[in-house]
């Protein structure tokens, strides 16, 4: 079963590369016994990816399990996930078989993987390297032989730096990586998505199906989207349900979109502004402009001790730095330069008239940090995007973007 067959399948949407990957590397896995790891924000349809693996595995006909870890309490994921023995804790009215037992000959899916206590997932390495198991309120070793296919929506280098994950039980799940890309990394693919699922909805509650006019589809396609996949398809349902017309405007559309606040960033990223902004983007650009926040009070407090000098002003005076900064308030000009232009002080016609002049465009800036970064780690991309705060991908984009020579 080739790609385009599985998508169809499986009510895969898009055509957007990194997806195509995905379902392809997924394809060509599955024939294995390898451990695999499906990463991926939440709602971007991760639970898909371990059926199509156990479907066109050599264990199809065997069990398929799946178990949200994080939705099982700390106090019995070990009971749910290896069994217990009768009177193995209080409530224990008889032995169960845990989803290991009940799954051997299969497949198990353990999503949030990431959830797991430390204690549990010191039994799941011992599942995964010898096929044992012990449960709970036993002392015998019992056999078990299942392919584990695992997902999670965390950074694993992030838990794996905090002691949150163990770096052993990581490297042996993380055998195949499939990565699902954000909705945001998927633009192409999200009016397809509304398409189908404003389709669906028409046919289910028997009414007409809701358009977008132009200037809706640009702020559906731009909006940040971070429950994914999961929050389209639940916007999708209000507006055919709520909205009389079917002909839906970006006014309307705005009204179902939650203002997203990372950072305090918006959700909604406007027609004019550029569509390959991204969080990685945004990262870099917060960056950016608190270096430029540190140079202007740097900035300031030059002018202030140079004016103290020269005896315009009261050297320590805090009053004196208040009409210092009512003196050289910050413009923006036209280019996007930063500039600090002082005025007179007030009644003294004699005070001189100091300019100061620095060229502070968020472009520059980048331009310039990115070659600090690159020069610090000798070129290293790797490093130097984990210096900046984003990621490799990005690095690579904007250094071709703007032809920075390493």
């Amino acid at each position: 079963m080739d790609t385009h067959d599985l998508k169809q399948k499986y009510g895969i949407i898009g055509n957007n590369p990194l997806l195509e990957r995905a379902v392809d590397i997924a394809r060509q896995v599955a024939p294995t016994d390898l451990n695999v790891v499906i990463n991926g924000e939440s709602g971007t349809g991760k639970e898909v990816f371990p059926q199509i693996i156990h479907y066109l595995s050599s264990r199809k006909h065997g069990p398929y399990i799946a178990v949200n870890c994080g939705a099982i309490p700390e106090g019995t994921i070990d009971s749910e996930l290896f069994g217990h023995e009768k009177g193995s804790f209080t409530g224990a009215t008889e032995a169960r078989k845990g989803y290991f037992e009940v799954a051997n000959g299969g497949t198990i899916f353990l999503d949030e993987v990431g959830e797991l206590p430390l204690a549990t997932q010191a039994r799941l390495l011992r599942v995964l390297e010898a096929g044992e198991y012990i449960k709970v309120g036993s002392s015998k070793v019992q056999k078990t032989d299942v392919r584990v296919v695992a997902a999670s929506n965390i950074n694993f280098h992030q838990a794996l730096e905090k002691g949150k994950f163990r770096a052993d039980l990581y490297y042996r799940l993380n055998t195949v990586p499939v990565y699902l890309p954000p909705l945001r990394e998927r633009k192409e693919d999200i009016h397809l998505l509304f398409r189908k699922f404003a389709n669906d909805f028409a046919a289910k509650y028997k009414m007409p199906v809701v358009k977008l006019t132009g200037d809706a589809e640009q702020v559906l396609v731009n909006y940040f989207w971070p429950g994914n996949i999961r929050q389209l398809k639940n916007i999708t349902e209000q507006i055919s349900i709520i909205e009389r017309t079917k002909e839906i405007n970006a006014d309307v559309l705005l009204k179902y979109l939650p203002q997203y606040s990372s950072s305090n960033v918006p959700s909604v990223i406007t027609a004019h502004e550029s569509s390959a902004f991204n969080s990685n983007d945004r990262d870099l650009i917060f960056k950016v402009v608190r270096d430029m926040k540190g140079e202007l009070i740097e900035l300031k407090k030059v002018v202030y001790d140079l004016m103290s000098a020269t005896g315009k002003v009261a050297p320590g005076s805090i009053e004196d730095m208040h009409l210092l900064n009512r003196m050289y308030p910050g413009e923006i000009d036209s280019s996007g330069g930063l500039k600090i232009h002082p005025s007179v002080i007030q009644n003294n016609p004699n005070a001189q008239t100091i300019e100061v002049e620095e060229t502070l465009s968020l472009q520059d800036k980048e331009i310039d940090m990115i070659r600090k970064a690159l020069r610090k780690h000798k070129g290293k991309r790797k490093y130097a995007a984990k210096e900046l705060g984003i990621s490799e991908r990005t690095l690579y984009r904007k250094i071709n973007e703007y032809q920075i020579e390493e």
